[in-house]
């Protein structure tokens, strides 16, 4: 992946001009484990077996995603919908469950709404990895221009902020914490928060001044 350093937005009152971008991409490895009770062994770790399953009764539909204990072996099922009417569903979509179309199972795998309503949880452990793309950046350079970083994510894993930012840049947690606390980091949402989607967050060489704060050789 590369960043782009041709791209500036001009100044406008309203932010620095940015005319350095990176991408940080959080990239799938695999699919989340789902956790629930097997009925067989009691173990609580199971994964999609890749297929659906559609039950038709009359006018009314039952669809389930197939899973398997990673213990046993044993085959259970998850609903996805329950006695619904064929005409609730889009054709598209009954057609990819029937299909057993791969993208719909991991739309389904990692669907944390599904999730709840199911009453299992999802373990996202070792399902990404955070792949950087970042231009020479000299934080202790106060003349520095500063840096945009657009993180983007490739599944809906929830990544706390601060976890991407150690990784990231390859520092310590109270690193991090200082930079986010200086200002150096400039960030859309708080530094222990967890993200599952896109967002950009900036860097500065050096803490931006306050509006208002004097400029260093001038009087105040």
């Amino acid at each position: 992946m590369n960043s782009s350093r041709s791209i500036r937005v001009p100044a406008d009152g309203r932010g620095p001009d940015i005319d350095r971008k990176a991408l940080w991409v959080v990239s799938e490895l695999g699919l989340p484990t789902i956790l629930r009770a097997c009925v067989s062994c009691r173990s609580k770790r199971h994964r999609p077996t890749g297929k659906i399953r559609v039950n038709a009764n009359h006018k009314l539909l039952d669809v389930w995603l197939l899973i398997c204990c990673d213990q046993c072996g044993r085959t259970s099922k998850i609903p996805v919908h329950e006695r619904v009417t064929v005409r609730a569903l889009e054709h598209e979509r009954l057609v990819r469950f029937e299909n057993n179309d791969p993208a719909m199972v991991r739309q389904l795998a990692m669907d944390a709404a599904l999730a709840g309503r199911a009453a299992y949880r999802l373990d996202w452990t070792g399902t990404w990895r955070l792949d950087t793309d970042i231009p020479f950046y000299d934080l202790g350079a106060g003349d520095a221009a500063p840096l945009e970083v657009i993180v983007r994510f490739e599944l809906p894993a929830p990544v706390r902020v601060e976890k991407l930012l150690t990784t990231g840049f390859g520092l310590s947690r109270s690193a991090v914490r200082g930079l986010v606390d200086s200002g150096r980091v400039r960030l859309p949402l708080p530094v222990d928060a967890k993200a599952r989607e896109d967002f950009t967050f900036l860097v500065h060489a050096a803490a931006p001044k306050s509006p208002g704060e004097p400029r260093a050789g001038r009087p105040a």
